[in-house]
C-alpha cells in the first residue's frame, strides 16, 4: 500500500500569523471583558495574575506570557532557529499582561506574508537546558507552538470565567476568517 502523501492547503502564514492574531484579538476581548466586570465588580486584577487554575499550574500570569511567547516568541524563534521556554519576567500587572498581548499583535500585524511564508521549512531547535529537541518550523508550528498557544491562552480563558468574568466562546475565537477567497 502507498503511503498517501498529504499537501498543504493553507499557507505557512495563514497557519501561523493569521491563526495567532485571530486568537489573540480573542484574547484582548476577553481581558478587556475583565476589566468591564471587575469596574463593577469587587474582582482586584492585580490579584488575579497569580490566580492558579489548580495548585500545581502556573498563575494567570503566566499563562498570558505564554501567549505572547508562543505567538510572537515563536516567529522570532522560525527566524533564529531557536527558541526555549518563555523568559523569566519582572512581577506583571493586569495591565502589563494586556500590554504584552498588544505589543505581540502589532509585531505579528507587522510582517508581510512573504517573509512568514520564507520561515517555511527551515530547520530549527526547542533548547531548554541541555535538552534539545530538532524540529522543521513546519512541525514546530504544527506540533509544539499552536498546542502550547491554545493550551495557554484556554487556560487563561478558564481562570478568568472561573473568577466570575462573563465569557462564551466566541470571546475565546476572535475574529473569524469567513468566506471564500
Amino acid at each position: 500500500m502507498k503511503p498517501v502523501k498529504e499537501t498543504m492547503t493553507q499557507s505557512f502564514y495563514d497557519l501561523s500569523v493569521a491563526s495567532y492574531l485571530q486568537i489573540l484579538g480573542g484574547v484582548q476581548t476577553t481581558l478587556a471583558r475583565a476589566v468591564e466586570f471587575a469596574g463593577n465588580n469587587p474582582l482586584n486584577l492585580d490579584e488575579l495574575v497569580h490566580v492558579r487554575l489548580h495548585d500545581d499550574m502556573a498563575p494567570l500570569s503566566f499563562q498570558l506570557v505564554s501567549v505572547w511567547h508562543h505567538s510572537l516568541g515563536s516567529i522570532k524563534g522560525m527566524e533564529t532557529g531557536v527558541f526555549g521556554p518563555p523568559p523569566k519576567m519582572p512581577a506583571m500587572t493586569f495591565d502589563g499582561l494586556r500590554n504584552l498581548i498588544s505589543e505581540a499583535e502589532e509585531f505579528l500585524q507587522g510582517l508581510s506574508r512573504e517573509e512568514v511564508e520564507a520561515l517555511s521549512g527551515r530547520p530549527m531547535v526547542f533548547r531548554m537546558g541541555e535538552l534539545e529537541i530538532p524540529f522543521t518550523t513546519d512541525n514546530f508550528l504544527s506540533s509544539f507552538s499552536l498546542p502550547n498557544f491554545h493550551f495557554h491562552t484556554t487556560t487563561s480563558y478558564a481562570i478568568l470565567r472561573q473568577h466570575g468574568v462573563p465569557l462564551g466562546k466566541r470571546d475565546f475565537l476572535g475574529q473569524l476568517r469567513v468566506g471564500a477567497e
